[in-house]
């Protein structure tokens, strides 16, 4: 099984700058001791693949460094030839990890999740969109026919959500704090806000009901495209829910439980905000160990597919 890093590409960044760059080495590291995924260089996206989402002109300003003062604030990184490499592979990593899954039942980014990039416009770290770009290719290079985009980050996929809306064969699902950024939401085709202070259980809970919809709504999908955020956990400087390290543990399980092995995973990582990053790496190892073990292990005759159900709204 196969992960992909985009760590050769780091920002500099001011000491005092909130973004945990630290994380993406430290993970790739923990993950080169433990020996049990191959891991690899993130290829750069594709134009081709790129511009599917995002609007040609936005795409070449990026390249060219020619962003507003005004939006890179609204990114929050300044411009370098490092920010421009860095995107094009987290893209890339994150198409890479979804083909590995759907060949091997489980592929990931270490980075990725970059779920706040709209069409034309970059947002909260977020300069490409990695999970709509990754869909998109999917469904154009007929290699699935259906996505379920599973984002469990702390803090809504809007741009995720504005631009896979209508899309057909994609479906977005969203747990998210309720009381978070972004702060005017997008919608998803199914959202589920959780208030301040949401622990272990009552998020657990949250999570089988939202997975119970999708399948109701959305039925098999050919492969998911899971954004397994670090930042609900309780030391998260900006996450405003309570989920312990065994809750977040506990959430991945979950979802692998209920995809394995019949349903292929490709895992992005999204946000983690703790000022101690040994804690937030390790959060960002945990799902990607447990979820190449859901796809080692073992499986019993697989349950047959349920029947799609006829379109629904949005909710």
């Amino acid at each position: 099984m196969k992960a992909f890093y985009s760590s050769l590409f780091p920002l500099n960044l001011p000491p005092d700058h909130r973004f945990p760059m630290r994380k993406y080495s430290r993970l790739r590291e923990l993950l080169l001791a433990e020996g049990s995924l191959e891991l690899h260089e993130a290829p750069p996206v594709a134009h081709e693949d790129l511009l599917r989402v995002h609007d040609p002109e936005y795409v070449r300003r990026v390249e060219a460094g020619e962003l507003s003062a005004r939006e890179l604030r609204r990114l929050g990184f300044p411009w370098s030839p490092e920010l421009v490499a860095r995107a094009f592979a987290s893209v890339g990593a994150s198409l890479a990890a979804a083909r590995a899954a759907l060949t091997d039942g489980f592929g990931a980014n270490l980075a990725g999740g970059t779920h706040h990039a709209d069409r034309d416009s970059g947002s909260g770290y977020c300069v490409f969109n990695d999970f709509a770009v990754t869909a998109a290719a999917l469904l154009a290079h007929r290699q699935a026919e259906r996505v379920l985009i599973l984002d469990l980050d702390v803090h809504q996929g809007n741009g995720t959500a504005r631009l896979m809306a209508g899309l057909p064969g994609v479906f977005t699902c969203s747990l998210h704090g309720r009381d978070n950024f972004p702060y005017r939401k997008e919608r998803s085709d199914l959202d589920v806000e959780l208030p301040t202070g949401t622990g272990d259980e009552a998020y657990l809970a949250a999570l089988d009901g939202a997975l119970s919809v999708v399948r109701q709504r959305f039925g098999r999908p050919d492969i998911v495209l899971y954004l397994a955020g670090a930042d609900p956990h309780e030391a998260d400087r900006f996450g405003k829910l309570r989920l312990t390290t065994a809750g977040l543990a506990r959430r991945d399980a979950r979802v692998f439980e209920e995809l394995a092995p019949e349903v292929p995973v490709a895992v992005a990582m999204g946000g983690g905000y703790g000022r101690d990053l040994e804690t937030v790496a390790r959060i960002h190892s945990t799902t990607i160990t447990l979820g190449a073990a859901a796809f080692r292990a073992p499986s019993a005759a697989p349950a047959a597919p349920p029947s799609a159900p006829a379109p629904a709204g949005r909710s």
